[in-house]
């Protein structure tokens, strides 16, 4: 009886050490399948989901307006969605913003999308549901899903902040290894602001 309990105490102590980490944003592992969202709001007027995306790869990007790594991110962002999505592009992309602070809103966000000429999807998600099923911690955080939408890379964009540095870019990588069947790169910690979750 005392071993059954035993098992028992340490079974909750997983649950809870799990669900602890999932709310210190613990990102998925590599293998996870993508989590559902569904109808969210867009800056071109439309709503997205999920399964809107049949590509043979599909980057989820957390980000937002205000945060100044996000901003620094932009114009790469922009790069890599013109030269590997668009309706010939076997990859696809969308940018999920999360923060409910008034300058990440979705009119700062239309303003922000069309003064940059955004080439791929961004939507909002006040629910903040998306992030923390992907166990988001920063904007710009990156998440790369195969043709089965299970997770192959996670973390940053590329090796610097400064883009002017950067000479390794892991998300390009990861698309591309799913494409050419070979294997990703190891997963890295993302840089930027903390995502500012509403309190529970």
């Amino acid at each position: 009886m005392k071993a059954r309990f035993a098992v028992v105490a340490l079974v909750l102590s997983l649950v809870g050490l799990s669900l602890a980490q999932a709310q210190n944003g613990t990102p998925i592992k590599v293998g996870t399948p993508c989590p559902m969202f569904q109808n969210l709001e867009t800056t071109a007027g439309k709503t997205v989901s999920l399964d809107d995306f049949k590509q043979d790869v599909l980057v989820v990007c957390i980000t937002c307006n205000h945060c100044p790594a996000a901003v620094a991110y932009e114009d790469r962002i922009i790069e890599f969605a013109k030269k590997h999505c668009g309706p010939t592009g076997k990859v696809g992309f969308v940018a999920i913003n999360v923060n409910n602070i008034e300058a990440d809103k979705m009119p700062a966000m239309k303003k922000r999308a069309t003064e940059k000429g955004f080439p791929f999807i961004y939507a909002y998600d006040p629910s903040q549901k998306i992030a923390r099923a992907l166990g988001a911690t920063r904007t710009p955080e990156f998440f790369v899903f195969n043709k089965e939408r299970k997770l192959v890379y996670t973390g940053a964009m590329d090796d610097n902040m400064e883009a002017t540095k950067a000479t390794t870019n892991y998300v390009e990588q990861a698309c591309l290894a799913v494409i050419n069947g070979t294997t990703p790169p190891a997963c890295t910690k993302p840089v930027g602001c903390g995502i500012k979750f509403d309190a529970n």
